[in-house]
């Protein structure tokens, strides 16, 4: 979309809110992404992603279409000031609407025994891995006291849900001198990841366990206990970036949420930690 064409679209039309099968969106309201097969290219890469619905737009043909900001997207802030390249279109039938943060049936951070956290960079190749296996998660039947969510780059958001959790399991990418797809399980020594202290066997690249820890340790926030499920990546993406995961990164999803599951199961079984 060129200069030109966007301030045409800026200058239809635009509603706060609309009605779809019966269902009404609105502006603020968060939302799963479910491009149909057939798609967009673009629309298909970003499937499963959540986002915010920044606006609802008219196309030429007179069509609405509401106009999402990634919730994972660097460039967000960009997104929500209406720039091009950091907000994306969607037609209405392609979006889920998501429950608000407080619906009855979610687990409050704080009350949760296991807090399984996704983290990564969906911009970034293989660093979406922890992503893509918190998604998968979030559709899984957990028993009460497990919560999963999907942080992306949220650093401070991740630090601060460290405070509450008996085990924390962080799920990332983790370069460590593997094959690619090489899932592994490891248990960082919280107390030796200090501000300016290196934790060995862990490599930093961008929002990774180290900078977690250091932040949480900033805020003066203390883990109980954190395990790292980390893949190793075929690419991070380069200077230029990319979306998606490599083929045998995607294949360790699968991988992963096996060795999650049996994770969570022998932590429900041991005696809850009374703070």
């Amino acid at each position: 979309m060129n200069e030109w064409e966007f301030d045409l679209l800026e200058q239809k039309t635009r509603l706060d809110r609309i009605e779809v099968a019966g269902v009404a969106m609105q502006r603020g309201d968060r939302v799963r992404l479910r491009p149909r097969p057939g798609g967009d290219v673009m629309d298909i890469a970003l499937a499963g992603q959540t986002a915010i619905i920044d606006g609802i737009e008219q196309d030429y043909e007179g069509t609405f279409h509401l106009a999402v900001v990634l919730d994972d997207d660097p460039g967000r802030d960009l997104g929500l000031a209406r720039q091009p390249g950091h907000r994306f279109f969607f037609d209405t039938a392609d979006v889920e609407l998501l429950e608000p943060p407080a619906a009855p049936r979610s687990v409050a951070l704080s009350s949760a025994r296991v807090l399984i956290a996704g983290i990564g960079n969906i911009f970034c190749g293989d660093d979406g891995f922890g992503v893509a296996v918190a998604q998968r998660l979030s559709r899984h039947p957990w028993p009460a006291g497990v919560r999963v969510v999907d942080f992306g780059i949220r650093g401070f958001d991740l630090a601060c849900a460290l405070d509450g959790p008996d085990v924390t399991i962080l799920v990332d990418a983790y370069p460590h001198h593997a094959a690619p797809g090489t899932v592994t399980v490891i248990e960082p020594d919280v107390a030796a990841a200090g501000p300016g202290e290196d934790q060995p066997g862990l490599e930093p690249h961008g929002l990774d366990p180290v900078s977690v820890l250091r932040l949480a340790t900033a805020l003066g926030i203390a883990p109980r206990r954190l395990l790292l499920v980390g893949c190793q990546p075929l690419t991070l993406g380069g200077e230029d970036g990319a979306i998606g995961l490599s083929a045998p990164v995607e294949a360790a999803v699968a991988r992963a949420i096996t060795e999650i599951e049996s994770l969570v199961e022998r932590i429900m079984q041991e005696p809850s930690d009374p703070h």
